[in-house]
């Protein structure tokens, strides 16, 4: 979403102006700030910088502009210090902290967007030398980023907020190495969001918000990752998504095969779609090539979707009742009664057996329910697309299960 996306650009904005950093001859900052257009361009991203003065081995910038493919570009005027900044053999450069200003401006003007976003600080920022960016260079980035309070209004009115933002990696061996294994966690604190501007644009919509009492939501998001480059070995044992009088939703993936070299082969598609003609014959059979090679590297270990009802569920089963005319037990039996067919209609007789059960239990009781995938051994995600050709056998496959109020 639009929120979303200007808050990334915000932080990604400060990250960008490293380029600035070199306070030595015009060239050599030339030079460097094409660094910062080559590896960042390899995520999609343009720069523009404005004036640098150097003091000591600490650099200040006078703003930066940020484009990306499909995204406005944003003007970023504040001042942005980078301090501890120190030159690489290989022509990369470290920086040992960014500090920004807090921020307080416009963004949009029909409907009028303000944003104010306090205490933004980086540190352990590493620009990687070299005439290509290999992906284990991209991983190791940035080590930490943090903020204070974001407040984002439009025509006055909040509708976007939190207290805080902290994400962090580490990085073995140590960071502008060659990378073998990787640690990540996330932890966006205090979110407030206000649903009340949904009402003018979906009254319908707005109907159900205030049947369900959600003017505003609040919760948290966290996230706990690890990474080994080796096998490409990704656990995310963690990405949760926890709302107060809401619920929560905590997604575990554990794949295989997620290497640099695997990521190094998405790049490169990526920049021949965008530079070449993708709607080509030949440039259509490339990447059709390089998509099945992918899904052989990649296995699913186990994937699981989680959601813990906090009253949400609940609440909409007696808003649709009363829609329908009758109490809360009438609609869930209703629903349950008509879940069977709806099933049919998939062509997986089996899948009956192991949805219907679960989803009955939580209709009466909405506690919790549960999907998980796990098949017997790590499967490739293209023997799992073949396997996809008999849906029968594809439970057995990914060793599907629901669970409910587990």
């Amino acid at each position: 979403m639009r929120i979303t996306k200007t808050v990334s650009l915000m932080l990604l904005a400060s990250v960008a102006t490293i380029g600035v950093v070199q306070p030595s001859m015009a060239l050599e900052a030339q030079a460097f700030l094409d660094r910062v257009a080559t590896v960042y361009k390899t995520m999609g991203y343009e720069f523009a910088f404005g004036e640098g003065r150097v003091e000591g081995d600490t650099v200040i910038v006078d703003g930066v502009k940020v484009g990306l493919a499909g995204i406005d570009t944003f003007d970023f005027p504040t001042e942005i210090t980078f301090s501890g900044v120190t030159e690489r053999s290989d022509g990369g450069y470290m920086v040992r902290e960014v500090s920004i200003p807090d921020i307080d401006t416009e963004f949009a003007k029909k409907p009028s967007g303000h944003v104010t976003l306090a205490d933004v600080k980086m540190e352990g920022l590493y620009l990687p030398g070299g005439e290509t960016v290999p992906a284990g260079a991209l991983l190791q980035l940035v080590q930490s980023i943090s903020t204070g309070p974001l407040s984002l209004t439009r025509d006055g009115k909040e509708v976007l907020s939190y207290d805080s933002v902290v994400a962090g990696s580490t990085f073995t061996p140590a960071q502008g190495e060659a990378i073998t294994d990787l640690t990540s966690k996330l932890t966006v604190s205090g979110i407030t969001i206000d649903l009340t501007s949904v009402k003018d644009e979906d009254p319908a919509a707005g109907a159900i918000i205030d049947e369900l009492g959600l003017d505003t939501v609040s919760g948290d998001i966290t996230q706990n990752l690890t990474w080994s480059m080796a096998d490409g070995h990704m656990v995310m044992d963690q990405f949760l998504f926890d709302f107060a009088d809401v619920g929560a939703l905590d997604i575990n993936l554990d794949v295989t095969g997620v290497t640099p070299e695997m990521l190094d082969k998405i790049y490169a598609m990526q920049a021949s779609m965008a530079s070449g003609d993708a709607a080509s014959e030949e440039a259509q059979s490339a990447q059709m090539m390089t998509g099945m090679q992918l899904m052989q590297a990649v296995s699913i270990v186990s994937a699981k979707v989680r959601y813990d009802d906090a009253s949400l569920a609940g609440k909409l089963l007696d808003f649709f009742a009363g829609q329908s005319g009758a109490d809360r037990a009438t609609f869930a039996a209703g629903l349950k009664s008509m879940l069977p067919a709806l099933l049919d209609q998939s062509g997986i007789p089996t899948l009956k057996d192991v949805v219907v059960p679960p989803v009955s239990a939580f209709l009466d009781d909405p506690q919790s329910l549960e999907v998980t995938v796990k098949p017997e051994n790590p499967t490739t995600l293209l023997v799992l697309t073949a396997a996809a050709a008999n849906p029968a056998g594809l439970i057995s496959a990914l060793g599907l299960a629901v669970t409910a109020n587990q």
